[in-house]
């Protein structure tokens, strides 16, 4: 006669039941990380967001008291494989800052206040520890920009991103009054390009930047001229220039603003060119920092090359009347920037 213990048997008949845990999807990761964020997102609240996290939707009050023809304006996002960074580094409580100012600094040039922002944030394995660091970063910097973090996603999908590793997306709203939005349809041959410094490579550029550099480099090493490691260098946070664009559009007659992603200087200002001009750029009147100096001689890159893909040291570009060109540079001076002119409108296609 065979023996069997009846109590082994059930444990091993329930090993074998198929359920959304074991098919990779954790929904008690979930609904823990829920659990971390909700002191986050309510920190960026302000008296027109009535929709509490957990809702299937978020919900803003339009305050247009302030407004005769409003419109809105919004941007998506994401950060591009500078997530490969943070995943080596371990780090994840920058990138989120990145998203946000990434976008904010793309609807603040068109004229627009930041309204509020959305995330999208998957996993191959959901971590609560990391997703509870990156929406404390999206809460950090909508509160430095004064938007509120109403909603997002948070999806786990085993076998479509490895453990470990993750990717976001972000979507901003902002508003702005019809006749204020900053198209740079006066801009005219004689207007003058100024710049303000990025902090480093913001989002842009590291597919080209980390194929030269980890050839070469380690994350860890600290290399001459940089002021940490290589790894701190390239996690420096993406600057938000809302601010900054806030009074100077209050103050000047600022005729156009670029912000300095991926395309570079050139490519992102010509966005708001008319047709029969073009940019005439003074490439040696700012000092490239140090980053872009490294890379380019890592991968022994044209200088056309990195022109096209990296900011090279200016994040944001104002297009102003020459008559102005001081009282931006004075204005922008005692926000602590350190503006200069790089450039000027000629004719041209």
């Amino acid at each position: 006669m065979l023996n069997f213990n009846p109590y082994l048997l059930i444990i091993w008949i329930a090993s074998l039941e198929t359920t959304y845990k074991n098919a990779g999807v954790d929904i008690d990761a979930g609904n823990e990380t829920v659990r971390r964020i909700k002191s986050f997102a309510k920190s960026t609240f302000n008296k027109n967001v009535l929709s509490d996290i957990g809702m299937f939707g978020g919900f803003y009050e339009l305050d247009l008291t302030k407004y005769k023809k409003p419109v809105l304006v919004s941007s998506v996002d994401g950060v591009g494989t500078k997530l490969k960074i943070a995943f080596a580094m371990n780090r994840h409580d920058t990138v989120g800052q990145d998203l946000v100012n990434h976008c904010v600094n793309d609807i603040a040039v068109c004229g627009a206040k930041p309204l509020y922002f959305l995330d999208y944030l998957a996993f191959g394995k959901l971590n609560p520890d990391k997703a509870e660091k990156i929406i404390e970063g999206f809460s950090i910097a909508c509160r430095e920009n004064d938007c509120a973090l109403i909603g997002g996603e948070t999806a786990e999908m085993p076998g479509l991103y490895s453990n470990g590793e993750y990717d976001m997306s972000g979507t901003i709203v902002g508003i702005v009054e019809k006749s204020k939005v900053l198209k740079g349809k006066n801009i005219k041959k004689g207007d003058v390009l100024i710049g303000f410094p990025s902090n480093g490579m913001h989002t842009n550029g590291y597919s080209l930047a980390r194929k030269v550099l980890l050839d070469k480099y380690k994350l860890t090493d600290k290399i001459e001229g940089l002021s940490g490691t290589l790894g701190d260098e390239l996690l420096r946070i993406h600057k938000s220039y809302y601010k900054l664009i806030k009074v100077l559009k209050k103050e000047i007659k600022i005729k156009g603003f670029s912000h300095i992603t991926g395309g570079g200087i050139v490519g992102n200002t010509n966005r708001i060119l008319p047709d029969n001009l073009k940019l005439n750029i003074f490439w040696s009147k700012w000092e490239i920092p140090t980053i872009f100096k490294i890379i380019q001689a890592a991968g022994s890159i044209s200088d056309a090359e990195m022109r096209k893909v990296f900011n090279l040291g200016i994040g944001l570009i104002a297009v102003v009347s020459r008559e102005y060109k001081h009282e931006v540079i004075n204005l922008a001076s005692e926000l602590n920037e350190h503006p200069l002119v790089i450039g000027e409108v000629v004719p041209g296609k």
